[in-house]
């Protein structure tokens, strides 16, 4: 079970996507705006994100921007559900740092398997983790190997 995110001005899809990714076994909540999304990851970090690229106010995009800029934020699952339908609004979106992006109307099957694609290399792996402090709480990842000990004669 993956704790998704879903950040659409839309109330009506909102709704609609968070029964249908509950019904999929998920825990699934959302909010209507980019700074109410932001408050949300900043509290307590989701599996993924779904990100309508166009809401009022902030945009999902310049949202994505910020949160690839945070250190505790940079590495979240974000997949753009949006219904820019261009090239153009794709290409931006995985350029900003989206992992997928997914069009509305949408088929309610295909986007449980993306979402599914999406979470599942994260599954069983450690959530994100500052390098120092990887490295202070395993002291053997920071010692330096001595070559010189394996010299053969």
């Amino acid at each position: 079970m993956a704790c998704i995110l879903i950040a659409d001005d839309d109330e009506l899809i909102a709704e609609l996507v968070s029964d249908l990714l509950i019904d999929a076994g998920h825990a699934c909540g959302w909010v209507t705006s980019a700074a109410a999304a932001w408050d949300c990851v900043l509290r307590k970090r989701p599996d993924l994100l779904l990100l309508d690229q166009g809401m009022p106010g902030e945009s999902g995009l310049t949202l994505l921007r910020r949160i690839r800029r945070n250190p505790q934020l940079d590495d979240l699952p974000v997949m753009m559900f949006t219904a820019m339908r261009g090239e153009d609004d794709r290409a931006r979106a995985l350029y900003a740092g989206a992992q997928d992006f997914f069009s509305k109307p949408f088929i309610p099957v295909e986007l449980v398997r993306r979402v599914t694609r999406l979470i599942a290399p994260r599954a069983d792996g450690p959530r994100h983790v500052a390098l120092e402090d990887a490295v202070i709480r395993d002291p053997r990842r920071a010692a330096v190997p001595d070559h010189r000990a394996r010299r053969v004669i």
